[in-house]
């Protein structure tokens, strides 16, 4: 392609970016009593939090569904055309429903909020027609209201759809403050993959197949470098007579033995051990372990359990369950 074609490009890319950000920064003016009664009731609500919505704003509507539920507010997903046709049957009694629509006059919302309402249940409208029949109808408004789509023909839902994303992540987070979501609560509903790793495992996870390498002071170098080398963790602990340690013998201890010695018979363990080395207690968290390396460039860490020498975390631990 010409230069000039991908000055075309670059500018529509442009064009559209600016859009977008220019129709989030125009939700703060959105952010009123309406808002703060619909993070109200879903705090204090006993059910769940039934999202729906039809066309790009179901897609939306499933995407807010995820994050309220990895955020401590239960909430399931019902697509606006199935609802009216059985669906509706999933919305129970003290359930909040929640139906987003930029017209809010599409001919499904208009059914799938009269059975709302007949029901019973608080509705809440996540819209961009605050004339429309789903903002009549509703208990309380989140106003979704854009100026303009980002398609130069103004139809595509681009900017429509990105300020009910932010409005629905806006909704989740204050939910969460609400509720006091903490960091920990967050680990049990993400168990698995990098982010439960992240989370929830522990150091004495990581050891418990290990061997322990370990010295006392006085023992010489042959002992220790066989330690070393047995072990396979490029490290070995020295300890005391109760088990206390005293510094660890690392392969770099190793090297700079043989630069800094000509004769190695008179030296033991504590003539070349690295003192007041860097430890941590088992049950922190292996992301915990990571940082404490990363800042002081180092590749093994002591594991203490109850004050008492635990084992040797290395590196390449932390890489194998892809903590890296």
């Amino acid at each position: 392609m010409s230069n000039k074609t991908h000055d075309l490009i670059r500018e529509s890319a442009l064009r559209t970016i600016q859009m977008q950000a220019s129709a989030i920064a125009g939700l703060s003016s959105f952010v009123d009593e309406g808002l703060c009664k619909a993070v109200d009731v879903i705090t204090a609500g006993k059910g769940r939090l039934v999202v729906s919505g039809i066309g790009k704003s179901a897609i939306i509507a499933q995407k807010i569904v995820a994050t309220m539920n990895s955020t401590g507010t239960p909430a399931l997903f019902m697509h606006a055309a199935d609802a009216i046709h059985g669906d509706i049957g999933m919305v129970q009694e003290d359930d909040i429903v929640l139906i987003i629509s930029k017209s809010g006059d599409s001919p499904e919302i208009k059914v799938l909020a009269s059975l709302v309402k007949n029901f019973g249940n608080i509705l809440i409208g996540m819209v961009g027609n605050l004339k429309s029949y789903l903002s009549a109808q509703s208990n309380i408004i989140i106003n979704t209201t854009i100026e303009q789509e980002a398609c130069p023909n103004n139809l595509a839902p681009t900017t429509s759809t990105t300020g009910q994303m932010v409005m629905g992540d806006v909704l989740a987070i204050c939910l969460m403050e609400m509720k006091n979501f903490k960091t920990d609560d967050f680990a049990k509903f993400h168990p698995g993959g990098l982010l439960g790793k992240k989370m929830n495992l522990r150091v004495r996870d990581m050891i418990i197949l290990h061997e322990k390498p370990m010295v006392e002071a006085k023992d010489n170098l042959k002992k220790a470098i066989n330690e070393i080398s047995q072990k396979r963790l490029g490290a070995t602990v020295v300890v005391g007579e109760q088990e206390n340690v005293l510094g660890i013998i690392t392969d770099g201890d190793v090297r700079r033995m043989f630069e800094n010695y000509e004769d190695f018979t008179h030296l033991h363990a504590e003539d070349i051990m690295s003192k007041n080395p860097r430890t941590i207690f088992s049950d922190s968290l292996a992301a915990e372990a990571l940082e404490i390396m990363t800042a002081n460039n180092i590749t093994q860490l002591i594991v203490m359990e109850d004050d008492k020498y635990a084992g040797v975390l290395h590196l390449h631990d932390l890489i194998k369950e892809g903590i890296i």
